[in-house]
């Protein structure tokens, strides 16, 4: 099964954003190590909201686009992971070991399972 990870990060806290030359060293061991092992398929940081926009459509509006920041979100996605795991519960323990990365941040991490073709209806 593949499951997709988003860790929203607070979007108010510079730490979160500016990462030191140790944490990415633990990052990056830890994402070779998973690549490696085949359980990582692909992960990346994304920029604060200030590089981004919202693009939005209401159901009896036509659509909208809001460019960043976004002041009304604390919390924004700071990145993103497409991992394979065997079932929910490992593709937790795996994020459980990801957040423990972020030592003196508060991240949130949330664990989708993504849907495959044999899980839609004939």
């Amino acid at each position: 099964m593949r499951f997709l990870m988003m860790h929203r990060l607070d979007e108010s806290v510079p730490e979160a954003w500016n990462p030191s030359p140790e944490f990415v060293e633990k990052m990056g061991a830890f994402i070779q190590d998973s690549a490696q092992k085949g359980i990582l398929i692909t992960a990346e940081g994304v920029h604060p909201s200030e590089k981004g926009s919202l693009v939005r459509k209401a159901r009896t509006e036509g659509v909208t686009v809001t460019d960043g920041p976004f002041t009304e979100a604390k919390e924004v996605i700071g990145g993103f992971a497409l991992i394979n795991a065997e079932d929910r519960a490992e593709a937790v323990e795996f994020a459980r070991r990801y957040v423990e990365l972020f030592a003196g941040v508060e991240i949130e991490v949330e664990v989708r399972q993504v849907v495959e073709f044999e899980d839609l209806p004939a």
